[in-house]
Parts: structure tokens; C-alpha cells; sequence
């Protein structure tokens, strides 16, 4: 399955859960999808987001670490869906706003949290949810830059 449809299901499954088990599945299915986005990149995509997409992969894997594997069946793990990315743009930006979501969801959990455990490990998700958007900004940023400099090398 593309890249895309795996983000749009995260996004339409992360909205429409509403217990914090729920929650923190779909908050780890976001950051395994991201792992596996950002493999994908760096094995596969544009040399110069390469060094950015490993960083992708190891901060996203932080957040699975993080936030423990659910007890999901294998068919059920969006990550091991994805075939293929598609344009990379539409799909990193479409990321972008997946882990930006996570973060708010997760900062729910964590603001009603009974108990401290919850209470840091959605922190320590947090963080390495906007640690990783960061990482999809600056994939963004080097896909502009590189997409302006085709059009310069063909006018030279």
C-alpha cells in the first residue's frame, strides 16, 4: 500500500480513538509508519534527504520504544503495509501533520494522566513525535531547495 493511504488510515484511526490504550496505539502505528517511511528514504529516496531519513528512523523508533508495542496481529501493523512511497513530497507533509497530531493527542493523555508513568512515557512520546516532525520539516526544506536548483541547472 502507498505511503499515503497508510498516513490518511493513521490519521482517520488516531481521530476516531477515544480510550487511552486506544490512543497510545495509534500514536505508536504513527511512529512505526514514520520508521518505515523514513527507511524507506533513506535506502530508496533522493541522496540528500538520505542522512535526514536515518535520523527519521531512529527518532521514530525512539517513540515506538517509548511508547511499547501494542499486541496487534501483523496485518493489523500499517508500517509493514507500506510498498511504496509515492511523491515524497505529498507524503512527508502528509507525515508532518500525523505526528503533529500525535503530539496533541498525546499531550491529552498526559494532562489526565493518574499516575507518573503514563504521565512521562506520553512526555518522552511527545517529544520524540516533534523530534521527528522536526526531521520531516527539514526533508521538506532540502526537497525545495532541490527542486529550485533543477529548474537553474536547465536555464544554464
Amino acid at each position: 500500500m502507498d505511503a499515503m493511504r497508510l498516513i490518511l488510515a493513521s490519521r482517520r484511526a488516531l481521530v476516531g480513538s477515544e480510550e487511552e490504550r486506544e490512543i497510545m496505539t495509534e500514536a505508536w502505528q504513527a511512529q512505526a509508519l514514520a520508521q518505515a517511511i523514513g527507511s524507506r528514504l533513506a535506502v530508496s529516496g533522493p541522496p540528500e534527504l538520505r542522512g535526514e531519513a536515518l535520523g527519521l528512523t531512529e527518532l521514530a523508533g525512539r517513540g515506538c520504544g517509548v511508547l511499547g508495542a501494542p499486541q496487534l496481529p501483523v496485518e493489523a501493523l500499517r508500517a509493514s503495509q507500506l510498498t511504496e512511497l509515492g511523491d515524497a513530497h505529498q507524503a512527508l507533509v502528509t507525515l508532518g501533520g500525523l505526528l503533529g497530531e500525535v503530539g496533541i493527542a498525546l499531550v491529552g493523555i498526559a494532562s489526565a494522566a493518574d499516575d507518573e508513568t503514563t504521565y512521562w512515557q506520553c512526555m518522552e512520546a511527545i517529544d520524540a513525535a516533534e523530534e521527528s516532525r522536526d526531521r520531516v520539516r527539514e526533508m521538506l526544506r532540502r526537497l525545495a531547495v532541490r527542486e529550485q536548483a533543477v529548474p537553474n541547472r536547465e536555464a544554464g
